[in-house]
C-alpha cells in the first residue's frame, strides 16, 4: 500500500488521526511546562486541495469536507474545536482550499514555550516543509528517515511531549517497524506519549500487529479503530487505526464522545464500526457500528 499524503490529505483517516492529535496536544497544554511534538513522517505540511493529486482521489470530500458541512452538538463541537480551528486558520478566506498536515496542525496549537520537530525523508518534500516553516524558531525541520527518530532524538530536552508516527506504508514491513520503533522509543523515553498510525486494509496483518503490541511490554496502549465500510473482497482502505501509548487519562472519555459523532458524519456503508480497545493497561472496550 502506498499512502503518500498528497493523495489522501483531508480524507477520513486524516480527520480521525488529526482530531486525536489535537486532543493530545490540548492535554499537554494543561501544564505550563514546555513540551515537544516530534512528527516522524511529516510530509509537506500544507496540501492544496485543488492539486492534481488531491483531485485525482477526491478523498477529502468524504473526510474534512463532510465534517465541515456536518452538524455537531455542543459537547462534540468543543472537543473537535481545536482541530477545526486549525483547518479554518489554513483557509482564511473561508471554504476548503487547503488542508493542514500534521506538522502544521501541531504548530497551530503550540504555545510560545513549546517546540516542534518535523522529520521528512523525501528531499523534495523536506525542502517544501523547510520553506513552510522558514523563520519559525519554534520549529525544526530535518531531512531524515523518520524511523531514526527513535534513537538520538529521544528523549527531547523538554522531557514532555508526544511522538506522532505516521508512515506512508510504501514498503513491506511497516507494521514491524512500528512495533520495533515503539519498543525502542519506550526504552529511551518511557514518559512520552506515542501515537502510531496504521491503515485498516489487510485485516490479518492488523490483527497480528495488535497481538504483538499487546506483548510489547508497554504498560498502557489504547487502540482506536475507525471504519467507513466493512471488509471487502478486494483489499482497500476500509478504515484507519491509531495506537496511543501512555494516553492521557481523559482521552478515552473524549473519544467516546467524538468517535460516534465522526462516524455518523463519515461512514460510507452500513456494517462499518468504530472501537476503543485497551491492548495493555485497562480492560473496558467501547464499540459502535452503523
Amino acid at each position: 500500500m502506498n499512502y503518500r499524503h498528497a493523495y489522501h490529505a483531508g480524507n477520513f483517516a486524516d480527520v480521525v488521526k488529526h482530531v486525536v492529535l489535537a486532543r493530545l496536544i490540548e492535554y499537554l497544554k494543561r501544564k505550563d511546562k514546555p513540551f515537544r511534538v516530534i512528527d516522524t513522517h511529516a510530509g509537506i505540511g500544507l496540501y492544496d486541495l485543488s492539486s492534481a493529486e488531491a483531485q485525482k482521489t477526491g478523498e477529502w470530500r468524504g473526510g474534512i469536507g463532510r465534517l465541515m458541512e456536518g452538524a455537531l452538538d455542543a459537547q462534540e463541537a468543543v472537543l473537535a474545536g481545536p482541530y477545526l480551528q486549525a483547518v479554518r486558520a489554513t483557509n482564511p478566506e473561508g471554504g476548503l482550499a487547503a488542508y493542514p498536515g500534521s506538522p502544521l496542525l501541531a504548530r497551530h496549537l503550540l504555545r510560545k514555550q513549546d517546540r516542534l520537530s518535523a522529520l521528512e525523508l523525501h528531499p523534495q518534500d523536506a525542502a517544501r516543509l523547510k520553506v513552510l516553516f522558514a523563520g519559525d524558531i519554534q520549529t525544526r525541520v530535518t531531512e531524515l528517515d523518520g524511523w531514526l527518530a527513535f534513537g538520538a532524538h529521544l528523549p527531547p530536552k523538554e522531557k514532555r511531549g508526544l511522538v506522532l508516527v505516521d508512515p506512508p506504508f510504501e514498503e513491506e514491513g511497516e507494521f514491524a517497524r512500528l512495533l520495533d520503533g515503539l519498543k525502542k522509543a519506550y526504552r529511551r523515553w518511557p514518559g512520552g506519549i506515542y501515537a502510531l498510525w496504521y491503515p485498516i486494509k489487510d485485516r490479518a496483518a492488523v490483527a497480528a500487529f495488535r497481538r504483538d503490541l499487546a506483548e510489547a511490554g508497554v504498560p498502557k496502549l489504547l487502540d482506536i479503530a475507525f471504519e467507513i465500510r466493512p471488509a471487502s473482497q478486494e483489499p482497500r482502505l476500509d478504515g484507519t487505526g491509531l495506537v496511543v501509548a501512555n494516553p492521557p487519562f481523559v482521552l478515552e472519555e473524549e473519544l467516546r464522545i467524538l468517535l460516534p459523532a465522526l462516524h455518523r458524519l463519515l461512514v460510507q456503508e452500513r456494517g462499518a464500526g468504530w472501537s476503543l480497545a485497551w491492548l495493555a493497561g485497562e480492560s473496558v472496550a467501547a464499540t459502535g457500528a452503523q
